[in-house]
């Protein structure tokens, strides 16, 4: 049961909102954010008035169920009526909770997608590039952009890392779940007996943080120019072009030398340096409201393995939520990754609805 003060409340709330936009007694700034704020309870609002006159409701149909004058005709629809009232209701006090779970200030910004090729050697970094052609899909058919920041390739056409600025709608939310180690098993190339072989490719998703975001201080970093290196002696600059960017009060430390520019290649540092300190008070903070419990999804921890890529066998399986689906290249070229998520989504929800009751 939701507390009928709490649905009382979305109701008064959205009332008074729209008492306070139509006045015109209101600056831009403010009527921008009650203006969000008022689209997203007028989602809800008809269902938290359903919910608070299902009680009364449900009185009703129970009187003329319990009523002696009522044929039996009569008293069979409205037993029926009641079954159809509580299902309904049902779904509707779902909806209403999901409504009241804490937001996550992050859901709606854009993500940095940091791919970087682990243990497996080579194989290693040719997964690593699949797994970036395939978030490059995932962005086309989703009509999102993606630029890349950095990037860093092996041999065969493998990546050893490559870092992307991904924008859209609700681009954080749609891959936060991503976070984690992803592992691979498929005969290589240059595999003569046909035997399996096992790497991995760890993936991080940051919520792009603003300039408003995160304040850094130029007295917290240490700038350090040096010569770019680029494979086998090719694109090495003549100039000191790339930097390292260090934030000493955490020790993050970011490289950035794709750019010829050295204030370009700063830029870009920094835009990753903002997001990386972003997420790390986010986590911060996280932890220090949940020591007593941990989800098993979306905590970001980079070091967990949270799928399979089972080529032989054509399966992909996500070890957080017992999930296997038997379309491996599917998913492989993009095409059934919102099953996937929305699975994700859907079981991080259920979670939070326990801890909520």
């Amino acid at each position: 049961m939701i507390p009928l003060d709490k649905v009382r409340e979305l109701i008064s709330k959205h009332k008074s909102i729209e008492t306070e936009l139509s006045s015109g007694n209101i600056d831009k700034k403010k009527f921008a954010e009650k203006s969000k704020e008022y689209s997203e309870i007028n989602e809800i609002v008809n269902e938290a008035k359903q919910y608070l006159e299902f009680e009364n409701n449900k009185k009703e149909i129970e009187k003329l169920i319990n009523d002696k004058k009522s044929d039996n005709e009569m008293k069979e629809l409205a037993r029926s009526e009641l079954d159809d009232l509580q299902k309904k209701n049902i779904i509707i006090e779902k909806k209403i909770k999901l409504f009241l779970l804490p937001k996550d200030d992050a859901d709606t910004k854009n993500a940095i997608i940091e791919i970087r090729a682990g243990t497996g050697g080579l194989e290693a970094s040719l997964f690593a590039s699949d797994l970036f052609k395939m978030y490059e899909k995932v962005s086309n058919k989703k009509k999102w952009i993606l630029e890349i920041i950095s990037i860093s390739k092996s041999d065969a056409g493998g990546l050893k890392e490559v870092i992307a600025a991904i924008k859209g709608k609700n681009i954080y939310s749609s891959l936060k779940y991503e976070s984690g180690v992803h592992r691979v098993q498929r005969v290589p190339d240059t595999e003569t007996q046909g035997r399996v072989h096992t790497s991995a490719a760890t993936v991080a998703v940051l919520p792009e943080a603003e300039e408003v975001d995160v304040k850094i201080e130029d007295k917290d970093l240490r700038i350090d120019v040096f010569r770019s290196s680029g494979p086998g002696g090719q694109s090495v600059n003549t100039t000191d072009s790339a930097v390292r960017i260090t934030h000493i009060p955490t020790g993050i430390v970011v490289s950035q030398q794709d750019e010829k520019s050295q204030i370009r290649n700063k830029e870009k540092g920094l835009k990753i340096l903002r997001s990386r300190l972003y997420e790390f008070e986010r986590q911060k903070r996280d932890e220090a409201r949940s020591k007593d419990r941990k989800s098993k999804i979306g905590t970001g921890d980079r070091s967990e393995r949270i799928r399979t890529y089972n080529f032989p066998q054509g399966r992909v399986t996500d070890h957080r939520i017992n999930l296997t689906l038997h379309k491996l290249e599917e998913f492989m070229q993009g095409e059934i990754f919102d099953e996937m998520i929305e699975n994700l989504t859907l079981q991080a929800q259920e979670e939070e609805l326990k801890n909520l009751n």
